[in-house]
């Protein structure tokens, strides 16, 4: 177990990473802004369920698998992008009504939503890299089980990020409601939304080799 030291040390660091925004942020806040807060709650948790699978994979040893091989590491990335823009064509190509009504955000599946999320973060091999990079710096090998440390650290760092991604989500669906008064803005919303969720795809694709 890493020691209250450590866990010390290892908190603030992690949550200066987590509130820089990445592409799970985006994710969250293009979810809060579109359908309102239960939609921006649902996919902070569907993307640390994601986040638990990458802990794991690190504390068993799986995620090496995406370091050394460059075949495994670009099936996940392309697998991650393509995802990603798929939804966002989805969303471009969404018929919406002529005059929703401000107060309820559009009805969505919640489930589909924490669904989306979990895939998201699963497929986003920079994620399992970051996790097999960043946690074995804070293992103290002397102290044992450290399957047992990486896991302890990585439930750590999810918990705060369900902290800091879930006030993302509260900020953004608080500004969607206001948006959502806007005419004009409930005509370029989809656009919003679906272009966000094709850059993310892109920039997934194009963020280079795996030892980036």
């Amino acid at each position: 177990m890493p020691t209250p030291r450590t866990l010390l040390l290892f908190a603030p660091v992690a949550l200066g990473l987590l509130v820089i925004p990445g592409p799970a942020v985006l994710y969250i806040v293009a979810r809060s802004i579109d359908q309102g807060r239960a939609a921006g709650v649902a996919s902070v948790l569907g993307i640390h369920t994601g986040s638990l699978v990458h802990v794991a994979a690190a504390a068993v040893g799986l995620s090496a698998l995406l370091v050394s091989s460059t075949v495994a590491f670009g099936v996940v990335k392309y697998a991650g992008a393509a995802y990603l823009i798929v939804l966002g064509i989805r969303k471009l190509l969404e018929r919406t009504d002529e005059d929703p009504d401000v107060d309820e955000p559009p009805s969505r599946s919640l489930r589909s939503i924490y669904l989306q999320g979990i895939v998201v973060n699963v497929l986003n091999p920079k994620t399992a890299l970051f996790f097999l990079a960043f946690l074995p710096q804070f293992v103290d090998v002397d102290r044992g089980a450290v399957w047992l440390q990486m896991i302890v650290l990585g439930m750590t760092f999810i918990a705060l990020g369900m902290i800091s991604d879930g006030l993302y989500a509260m900020v953004a669906a608080r500004a969607g409601r206001l948006l959502r008064s806007s005419a004009r803005f409930r005509t370029a919303q989809r656009y919003v939304s679906g272009g966000i969720y094709v850059s993310l795809g892109a920039v997934a694709a194009l963020s280079g080799s795996r030892s980036d």
